[in-house]
């Protein structure tokens, strides 16, 4: 006898989320890659959206393998998106950065009252 359970529904703001982190990683990248001098963009574009990869997949997705409180999702959360949101304004893109931040903070205090209801 299998057992069958109901797939999980996709929100738009789940698909927002994913649009946020991948957008992250790209900004990292690009940070790296721009703003710094050989070689360490090529350390620094190729390290930094590994480091926010990892840190997201360890405590943040829904598969995470270190299970954490709502509000230590939240702190691994707001050092990722909040890196990007730095690399845009380093880079001289404010509003950029800005309309990044204001989505983010949207979306993750959506997630978040989800996440504590």
């Amino acid at each position: 006898m299998t057992s069958t359970t109901a797939p999980e529904r996709v929100s738009v703001n789940d698909v927002v989320r994913f649009v946020l982190e991948i957008f992250a990683y790209i900004s990292l990248c690009l940070w790296g890659f721009i703003n710094f001098d050989l070689p360490w963009n090529i350390v620094v574009g190729i390290g930094a959206p590994v480091i926010a990869i990892m840190l997201w997949a360890l405590f943040r997705s829904p598969k995470a393998v270190f299970q954490m409180d709502p509000f230590g999702k939240a702190i691994v959360e707001i050092a990722v998106m909040g890196t990007a949101v730095f690399a845009w304004w380093d880079m001289g893109q404010i509003i950029v950065a800005v309309i990044f931040a204001l989505v983010a903070v949207t979306s993750g205090v959506i997630n978040g009252r989800r996440e504590l209801s």
